[in-house]
């Protein structure tokens, strides 16, 4: 079995990674909060949408660094 950090992660631009966790945000809220199965598959699903935002985030700022002056 494979650590979790250790699959790859290829995020979408970043605009589409905010629109994607912002409508899963929004779709987990409704998971229901007493069911174990759910909140580990919604703590699971959250932790890889979770990667992909800031995988997005690294990808946007080396395409656009920081100017230091």
């Amino acid at each position: 079995m494979r650590a979790p950090e250790a699959a790859p992660v290829t995020p979408h631009p970043l605009d589409i990674e905010l629109w994607l966790s912002t409508a899963f945000i929004d779709e987990v809220a409704t998971v229901n909060v007493h069911s174990n199965a759910d909140m580990i598959q919604a703590s699971a699903a959250l932790y890889y949408r979770l990667r992909a935002l800031v995988a997005a985030l690294d990808a946007e700022r080396r395409a656009f660094p920081l100017r230091r002056p």
